[in-house]
């Protein structure tokens, strides 16, 4: 079960098998054993990987609520061995990437990396009060809205770089100030109301007269870089850390964003008290993350840099 909802989310059974620290075979054995077992074929192959069938599509949510129960039968019989599970706002952000690149240095570490699919970061601060999650990457920009009981922690930051396909006018670029996008139609579809990206999208657009269009439905990455491989105007932005696969005939290039750097603040919710023993070390890892440029524009809840220690946790210091 696992491995069919970590190859429906990723998109690529060798992926899912990568994040589940076993080979593709295993995952293709489990996912054909699991069809065998319902009658019906969960996923049909593309160029890019693998798809979910209508079927699958429909058995996919109750997959993830199946897995989410075993987990807590598990961890009520087991609490002081449970795996960390921290909410991402997707397996190819720079949140999971910074986990996943922490994992390969720590392989001992039990880990569960979970995306709740919430737009409105309070539905992911209740998750964390309910203890369905031990911690999540989101923000809440206004501190005094933020539970008595929870804590958040400035995690990292991520600069933000213009992806564009290669008939676009600024596709030769080896780099780009904010300057030069004014007039250029910057599309980022799905924009959620009320979200902390919608927020960082408004302040950025006023302080530098940008075009960000957010019409239409996100229909997820690969059409996103369907769009942006054919098109001559259409650009999106994208953290540098984050992860995409494109096939290489797009020719799709990452433009760095300099003078000044924008970057996109990553912040940490989590327990006040007795939070998950396991996060004293990836927050610590986040500290040792290559620092922002001097000149970086950053929205106004995170304006002042600052690097989260160890004892940040151990103190409950927001």
């Amino acid at each position: 079960m696992r491995s069919f909802v970590r190859a429906a989310e990723l998109g690529q059974l060798q992926h899912a098998a990568d994040e589940l620290g076993v080979t593709q075979q295993a995952v293709s054995k489990r996912i054909a054993a699991l069809e065998r077992e319902l009658g019906v074929r969960l996923f049909t192959r593309t160029a890019r990987g693998v798809e979910p069938t209508l079927d699958g599509q429909a058995f996919l949510p109750h997959a993830r609520n199946i897995i989410v129960g075993v987990d807590r039968a598990v961890t009520a019989i087991r609490p002081g061995s449970r795996a960390l599970r921290i909410d991402v706002l997707g397996l190819r952000s720079a949140q999971a990437v910074i986990l996943h690149d922490y994992w390969r240095s720590h392989p001992e570490t039990e880990l569960d990396v979970v995306t709740l699919r919430v737009n409105d970061p309070r539905a992911a601060v209740a998750a964390v009060q309910a203890g369905d999650v031990d911690a999540t990457f989101r923000t809440i920009t206004d501190p005094a809205a933020l539970p008595r009981d929870l804590q958040m922690i400035r995690a990292f930051d991520s600069p933000l770089e213009l992806l564009v396909g290669p008939r676009h006018p600024l596709a030769s670029a080896r780099a780009l100030t904010p300057a030069q996008l004014r007039r250029h139609r910057i599309w980022v579809p799905g924009i959620a109301p009320r979200s902390e990206w919608a927020e960082f999208y408004d302040q950025l657009t006023t302080e530098f007269d940008l075009r960000v269009d957010a019409a239409g439905p996100n229909f997820g990455n690969e059409v996103l870089l369907d769009t942006l491989a054919d098109s001559a105007d259409v650009a999106t932005l994208v953290g540098a850390r984050d992860r995409y696969v494109w096939p290489t005939s797009y020719d799709i290039r990452r433009i760095p964003i300099v003078n000044p750097t924008i970057a996109y603040p990553i912040s940490l919710i989590l327990p006040r008290t007795n939070p998950h023993p396991g996060l004293r070390a990836i927050i610590n890892h986040f500290g040792s993350l290559a620092p922002l440029p001097e000149t970086t524009w950053l929205p106004s809840w995170a304006a002042t840099p600052r690097v989260p220690t160890v004892d940040d946790v151990a103190a409950g210091d927001t």
